[in-house]
């Protein structure tokens, strides 16, 4: 369902007064303050309890406004802005005066986009101003794709909630850096790199290291409780079965080349043959996996080109060694 007029202009009065408002974009549900309130910002390191230094994305309303928040926009910005937004494309550029330090993590970068979401488009448009927000969970925890999603984590830390349905993305945009000689992608997400390059000319490069602090490049990211192990596609089934006799309560991500292969196992997700409906439903499949009490996901990475790419980065993330490795 999509929200009312009316929780609309409450959310922006939220916003207005220096309170969290959580709100669906078309990658995943955002948790947001208003980016000029160094306090508001502030709040949202302490709810998700992220490190102060982890940058912050400034949503606004259309590309018209992108002059007011940055500096020195260099055309490449203006040819990908005017293909991708609204859309799942976050845009890093030099920080203009209307950003404070507290939402870049005291750079002076900052990572800029405009959803692609009716209701996201609807508050921006009644608050009047940027927003800044990162996904509406706990920090490394699994992204949110439902308003529920963020209900049942961040409860009462959250002072309003949006409900727009289902994220029709799933994942997190795209962060491209074009900043430097050449535009590069430090976060693989909703914008494909072959996207990017029917509008740039080439392929943009994906750093495995950047001069540019942007969201998701923790180590361990996008997690669940379970932990995740990734093999090959042919060892999914072997694998699975091995950690569940001893002990494991194992969640299995089946691949579309083992839809038809029985699995012994406690909990088993048939991955969709659509890389859009898998990116859709990752987060969704990663939460229901720990609400069935399993401790251990077994899965494998998609072929890394399209959305797979960014699917790819999320698990990987996912499996990346926890605070206690």
């Amino acid at each position: 369902m999509l929200a009312r007029t009316t929780d609309i202009e409450k959310a922006a009065g939220v916003l207005r007064a220096g309170g969290l408002v959580a709100f669906p974009t078309e990658t995943v549900y955002g948790l947001g303050a208003n980016a000029e309130d160094p306090a508001a910002v502030a709040r949202i390191f302490q709810v998700k309890g992220r490190p102060p230094s982890h940058p912050l994305i400034v949503h606004i309303g259309g590309a018209d406004y992108l002059d007011d928040w940055v500096e020195d926009v260099p055309e490449a910005a203006r040819l990908l802005a005017e293909r991708f937004w609204p859309g799942p494309l976050t845009l890093v550029l030099r920080r203009g005066r209307r950003v404070p330090l507290e939402a870049t993590g005291g750079l002076e970068t900052v990572a800029v986009r405009v959803p692609d979401h009716p209701v996201a488009l609807a508050l921006l448009t009644a608050f009047g101003g940027g927003v800044t927000a990162p996904s509406a969970n706990r920090f490394g925890a699994v992204s949110p794709t439902t308003a529920d999603h963020v209900r049942a984590e961040l409860g009462d830390a959250v002072d309003f909630v949006l409900d727009g349905g289902l994220c029709a993305v799933g994942v997190e945009s795209t962060i491209v850096d074009v900043t430097g000689d050449a535009p590069s992608v430090l976060r693989p997400g909703g914008v494909t790199r072959e996207d990017l390059e029917a509008v740039l000319g080439h392929l943009p490069a994906v750093p495995s290291t950047s001069r540019v602090r942007v969201p998701g490049q923790h180590p361990s990211h996008y997690a669940p409780r379970a932990r995740v192990v990734l093999v090959e596609p042919e060892r999914v089934v072997a694998e699975a079965e091995r950690a569940q006799e001893t002990g494991h309560q194992v969640g299995v991500f089946l691949p579309p080349s083992h839809d038809d292969t029985p699995v012994k196992a406690h909990a088993v997700v048939a991955v969709p043959r659509s890389t859009a409906a898998y990116a859709r439903g990752l987060y969704g499949f990663l939460r229901e996996l720990d609400q069935q009490g399993c401790d251990l996901i077994v899965a494998s990475l998609p072929a890394e080109e399209g959305l797979g790419l960014a699917i790819a980065n999320r698990l990987r993330r996912a499996a990346g060694p926890r605070p206690t490795d």
